[in-house]
């Protein structure tokens, strides 16, 4: 809590900063009104996912309560926990929050059905590959044994 407070004090308003202490990422966005919010994420969780998620904390909060907060005299850590709690299950999965995030998982996927794809196609000509040679293998074969066929059939009369 200490900490929070540290770093919300430290940050000018109309800026963002990311604090790095023992093991975890303190991401804080203060608002050019002086209003400003604070997220703990480890080292795996995006850091432009944590400000988006600030961001739109930040803009519901005073959707929701107008600019009441100015007349606070201290902190506050329960301030509309309701936005809180929907927010803290909802972006467990940043992709909800940072639309790079998510267009990047998307198209990780889309590779990975191309890629698929096209490995199936490269077997399918294989296998057609294989046929064709097959074919021209039964067509030869077939010739030699229409020759062979017709040089014993010449040798032979029938009356």
């Amino acid at each position: 809590m200490f900490m929070s407070r540290t770093i919300l004090q430290r940050t000018q308003p109309g800026q963002r900063q990311s604090v790095k202490t023992e093991g975890y990422f303190c991401h804080c966005h203060v608002k050019e009104s002086g209003l400003g919010a604070l997220v703990v994420a480890d080292q795996e969780y995006p850091t432009t996912a944590a400000f988006a998620i600030l961001t739109k904390i930040l803009d519901e909060f005073v959707e929701a309560q107008g600019d009441s907060w100015n007349s606070a005299v201290e902190d506050s850590t329960t301030a509309n926990i309701s936005i809180l709690e929907p927010a803290l299950v909802k972006y467990q999965d940043h992709t909800a929050a940072d639309k790079i995030s998510k267009i990047q998982k998307d198209l990780d996927d889309t590779k990975v059905i191309l890629h698929e794809t096209i490995d199936s196609v490269l077997r399918r000509g294989e296998k057609l590959d294989a046929l064709v040679d097959k074919s021209n293998d039964l067509s030869l074969a077939s010739q030699m044994f229409y020759k062979q066929a017709k040089k014993t059939n010449s040798c032979c009369t029938f009356m």
